[in-house]
């Protein structure tokens, strides 16, 4: 009768011992979700940001079957949001939605609160968006020639418009103003849609704002697309130029956006999250919708997104150097 435990011993050790290793495991990794999750947006609503965040997270919404809110916490290029999402409960269950501005961050800002590549996690990249060069449709100038030699000829006297200090709109509008050899005064806003509404307005002589936001305003005949700053023409404005043919030769700029949890979220949740959100990205209704905002999906593995961040951080540190422009 006692032989029976002594010969199963090794078998039982061995399911004690796998059942400790499941028990050591986060619960939220076993469990994943168990609340409602939180996406920080470091914008005002309505930019592409905020807007890439609400379509996702509505569709996410449905798959994980746990309510999703977007957090708009507008600030000097997203840092306020950046720094909550850092230093979050590494558990999935608060999520970063971000644009290029976050790999520019240490390319323009002196001092980040966190590492923008070691204090996070990726989840993918969402969308990838062109940049349109807007001005004034009731007294700005009608080309990229035109607010070149304006800007020349009286130099200090123009200003751009952009969504925050360390955004995208901010460095690629100072990108221009540098391969162009002008001189202009920075004004940020809160947000993408306060930028753009400043420019409509005549307060601001223009601004680089991403497509869906410009769209609206150019249709609408508030503001006027003097070029876009992508290497082919689009769709959504197949008759507004390139801005390296409309007269700055070379000039290009992508913006992506993406989504990001905090570094030590642990691996099954990331991969979790991972293809969840790239099940939404290929969707075909809401591939359609993005792209009717004249935005394209561009869905990419978790790991392939950490390695994209580091590779985009020494990317604009570079263009920085030639562009000349220094951390504030």
């Amino acid at each position: 009768m006692s032989a029976t435990p002594v010969r199963h011993a090794p078998r039982v050790a061995a399911c004690a011992a796998l059942a400790g290793v499941f028990a050591a495991l986060p619960v939220a990794a076993q469990d994943f979700p168990q609340r409602p999750l939180r996406v920080m947006v470091g914008f005002s609503a309505g930019s592409v940001v905020d807007v890439s965040a609400r379509v996702i997270s509505e569709r996410l919404s449905e798959a994980l079957k746990q309510t999703i809110v977007v957090d708009n916490r507008p600030s000097a290029g997203g840092i306020i949001a950046g720094e909550m999402v850092a230093r979050a409960t590494p558990d999935g269950h608060t999520l970063l939605s971000v644009s290029a501005s976050h790999a520019i961050g240490p390319a323009v800002t002196a001092k980040l609160p966190y590492n923008v590549v070691k204090d996070f996690a990726g989840i993918t990249t969402t969308v990838n968006v062109a940049s349109v060069l807007v001005t004034s449709a009731a007294n700005g100038p009608k080309t990229v020639k035109e607010l070149i030699a304006l800007a020349r000829a009286k130099p200090g006297s123009l200003n751009f418009s952009s969504g925050g200090i360390a955004s995208s709109t901010h460095f690629v509008a100072e990108l221009f103003n540098s391969m162009a050899g002008i001189q202009a005064t920075h004004v940020p806003f809160k947000g993408i849609p306060e930028a753009l509404t400043a420019v409509a307005s005549g307060t601001v002589n223009y601004t680089m704002t991403p497509m869906p936001n410009a769209l609206p305003q150019v249709s609408g005949g508030k503001v006027q697309a003097l070029g876009v700053t992508v290497e082919k023409r689009v769709s959504q404005l197949p008759e507004v130029p390139t801005i390296s043919e409309a007269g700055l030769a070379g000039f290009r700029y992508d913006t992506w956006f993406g989504l990001l949890a905090p570094a030590a979220t642990p691996r099954p949740i990331v991969d979790r999250l991972n293809r969840e959100v790239v099940g939404v990205l290929n969707q075909p209704a809401v591939r359609e919708r993005f792209r009717g905002l004249g935005a394209d999906p561009i869905p990419m593995p978790a790991a392939d997104f950490d390695r994209f961040v580091a590779q985009q951080v020494d990317r604009f540190m570079k263009l920085a150097k030639q562009a000349n422009i220094t951390p504030e």
